[in-house]
């Protein structure tokens, strides 16, 4: 994906190193990155779920190659999706692989009964804490990472990469850890290939987030609403908006809302839109080609798989435009969910053109019946957004010291009975 281009609001870090020796680039990003780490404690969490720890050969090499690294302060894994006590302490056991004389590692039992009774806890002063799943996962990690105050720059990526390895994680925490840069959020992007079936992935992004992103600032830009357009040409720019990756420093980390659902990705776009000047922001082209599990269309089931994706990240973006003055009706959503199919076909096309030049397969009707499907999805989302509901945002941690200002407290104690 090598070139230079710059859209001129946010900066774009492109995989030029590519022309030249990969494995010297790698010693001298690591080299940096050990430079930066003598006054920038860097922290990488990891949410992992506990059927991961069963697909050992991805989760392996992942924990493999970031045992090779010299810079990490901290790895703190948020380890849900069980209860058993049993594969808790499996989990500590495979992870202390990680843990060096100058490296901590701290699993976060979402799961377990000490971190439930601090749910509970917030709970019962009226604070959203959402469901299980990765957005709350991650939410409660970060508040043990704000607690410990051990950690200046936070790296976020799955456990489930195919394509993982070293200069991966180091192009991703470069921008927010050098000084000189100035950076306080990085999101990842990269080509998404499949090997084995020559054939563009990433269909959610491809067929639903980019069309519908650039209808929506077309529309809200034709009707007045100029700050929404601003909001959708942001998201606009970046490549790859439902990259599990980002780094972003401790402070954004204390202001920033997570949603609990599948539009965590979208929404932390948003959340940094609102907090961050753009200058501060950048996208890092992390890998040639990035593998890893993917998700089932579930058209017969819209609470699974793409299909309850796509219903999520709808909602999200109706509940931004609702909640910023832009009034909804099922008129004008049934105008926006044609404009977007319109919209996604130019696209197609588009696809289909570069996949032909560039020798991959391309089912154009199967993408075309594809947009159709999620157009449908999107009328879905709005009946399920319709009345009083609001966006799946959990509080930030800065929101909720302020009304339990011994949380950290009760965090820490939890998280250290739970890895003694």
């Amino acid at each position: 994906m090598t070139d230079f281009h710059q859209e001129g609001k946010i900066t774009s870090f492109h995989d030029l190193y590519r022309v030249f020796d990969p494995d010297e680039y790698l010693i001298k990003l690591e080299g940096r990155l050990l430079n930066y780490s003598r006054k920038t404690k860097i922290t990488l969490l990891l949410p992992c779920h506990f059927s991961e720890l069963e697909n050992r050969e991805v989760l392996d090499s992942i924990v493999e190659k970031i045992s090779q690294t010299n810079y990490l302060k901290n790895v703190v894994i948020a380890f849900n999706g069980t209860d058993e006590e049993e594969k808790f302490n499996n989990a500590k056991e495979y992870f202390r692989s990680l843990s060096t004389s100058k490296r901590r590692v701290t699993l976060v039992w979402v799961n377990g009964p000490r971190i439930q009774n601090i749910f509970n806890r917030i709970s019962e002063r009226d604070i959203l804490t959402g469901v299980q799943g990765k957005g709350q996962s991650v939410w409660m990690a970060l508040g043990y990472i704000l607690a410990k105050r051990d950690s200046d720059v936070i790296a976020l990526h799955d456990c489930d990469i195919v394509t993982y390895d070293r200069i991966l994680l180091g192009r991703l925490i470069e921008p927010t850890a050098n000084p000189h840069a100035d950076y306080e959020f990085c999101k990842g992007y990269y080509v998404r290939i499949s090997p084995s079936e020559r054939t563009m992935k990433g269909r959610v992004t491809r067929l639903f987030i980019t069309p519908f992103v650039d209808s929506m600032m077309d529309i809200m830009n034709e009707r007045g609403f100029t700050e929404l357009g601003r909001f959708f040409a942001y998201h606009r720019m970046f490549k790859y908006p439902l990259s599990g990756e980002f780094s972003f420093t401790s402070r954004l980390a204390r202001e920033i809302n997570i949603a609990y659902d599948w539009s965590l990705e979208v929404s932390t776009l948003s959340e940094v839109y609102h907090r961050v000047m753009d200058r501060k922001i950048a996208q890092v082209d992390l890998v040639s080609n990035y593998e890893h599990k993917h998700q089932v269309i579930s058209q017969d089931d819209t609470t699974k798989g793409l299909s309850r994706m796509t219903i999520d990240i709808a909602k999200f973006y109706l509940h931004y435009m609702r909640a910023h003055g832009f009034p909804l009706d099922d008129s004008t959503v049934d105008m926006m969910l044609h404009t977007y199919y319109s919209n996604a076909l130019k696209f197609i096309k588009c696809y289909s053109d570069d996949a032909e030049m560039n020798n991959l397969g391309y089912d154009r009707h199967a993408e075309e019946m594809m947009a159709q499907h999620f157009r449908t999805l999107l009328w879905t989302a709005w009946e399920q957004s319709r009345g009083p509901t609001e966006a799946p945002l959990i509080p930030s941690w800065n929101r909720v010291t302020y009304s339990i200002p011994d949380i950290y407290q009760h965090i820490l104690d939890a998280v250290k009975k739970d890895n003694g």
